[in-house]
């Protein structure tokens, strides 16, 4: 396993072990206690998995309490995902890193609690797993708008089209009306 730090250090990009043949690949996509010796998780409550069309648009979301840390897959397809770091206590508070993520490379991403996420399927269809740290609560979650002026989020949109958005995504709030992590 390789672990590379992004322009966000406590983002992380991970390149599991991945063996491949003419018969196909195996891939080991969480092993406990290889991803909590390098202080992912401390531990997953839950998986979730999104299928998507190209063109969608799916955050920046996040939740103010019960936050969640992602471990999050790109299991057919590509997309652009963003992380905006919104713990006010933070040298890197309000700034975001985008990445790439496909089906080919097999990477992982490692966003902890504190960040706003979302992303944007460039391929035709995605299909994104992730394992989060706490419990989904409706209670609880924020949107930050995809678009807010201040993040200033260069979105890699197709033909400068308008993303595909959820009503709840539209109405994401700007960064001086949503609430931050201390």
């Amino acid at each position: 396993m390789i672990i590379t730090p992004l322009e966000i250090p406590d983002i992380l990009l991970i390149q599991p072990g991945f063996h491949e043949d003419e018969r196909g690949f195996f891939l080991e996509t969480y092993r406990e206690e290889a991803y909590s010796a390098v202080s992912i998780g401390p531990r997953f409550v839950q998986d979730n998995h999104s299928n998507s069309k190209l063109g969608t648009l799916r955050g920046m979301h996040y939740q103010i309490k019960q936050a969640q840390g992602k471990l999050l897959s790109v299991v057919r397809g590509s997309i652009y995902d963003v992380c905006v770091d919104l713990r006010a206590s933070s040298p890197t508070f309000t700034q975001w890193v985008g990445i790439e993520l496909n089906d080919d490379h097999h990477e992982q991403l490692w966003i902890p609690p504190g960040f706003a996420h979302g992303f944007y399927v460039l391929s035709p269809i995605a299909d994104v797993t992730y394992k989060v740290t706490n419990y989904y609560s409706r209670e609880f979650e924020r949107v930050l708008h995809w678009k807010d002026p201040t993040i200033n989020i260069h979105w890699p949109l197709i033909d400068n089209q308008p993303p595909l958005l959820s009503p709840k995504d539209a109405e994401g709030k700007w960064l001086n009306e949503v609430e931050k992590f201390p």
